[in-house]
């Protein structure tokens, strides 16, 4: 059964930091891309970061660039994300997201399927 694991979320001040981690099991998960992808309140969701199979290639969307930091650990089969910085418009559950393959994160718009989701864990910011 496969499954993801979000965890680290939580309620934060402008400027504060997260780290947020998600499990994997179930599936073979050096195989894997990974990426993280948000929804703010009544927007669409958003890929934020993606990374791949060994961690050599990242890429971020613009909001986050120099912020955010994704990162995996093929060894325990988890990924990350490190959030620097924080600010209100980064409020928005935060979801794992597994894909064979990272061009998918790229190429990703609202409603196209990508293949494993995590339920999300919310990352709340104030002012």
């Amino acid at each position: 059964q496969v499954q993801l694991l979000e965890s680290g979320g939580g309620l934060v001040q402008a400027g504060d930091s997260l780290r947020l981690s998600c499990a994997a099991s179930g599936f073979t998960f050096r195989n894997y891309a990974m990426g993280w992808l948000r929804q703010a309140p009544g927007k669409d969701r958003e890929v934020v970061a993606s990374i791949s199979v060994y961690g050599r290639i990242t890429s971020y969307a613009d909001s986050v660039k120099g912020r955010f930091t994704i990162s995996r650990d093929n060894t325990k089969n988890i990924a990350f994300l490190q959030m620097n910085d924080l600010k209100p418009e980064d409020t928005a559950v935060y979801y794992c997201v597994a894909d064979l393959r990272q061009s998918r994160f790229d190429a990703w718009v609202p409603g196209a399927d990508l293949d494993f989701w995590g339920q999300g864990t919310q990352v709340t910011v104030s002012s």
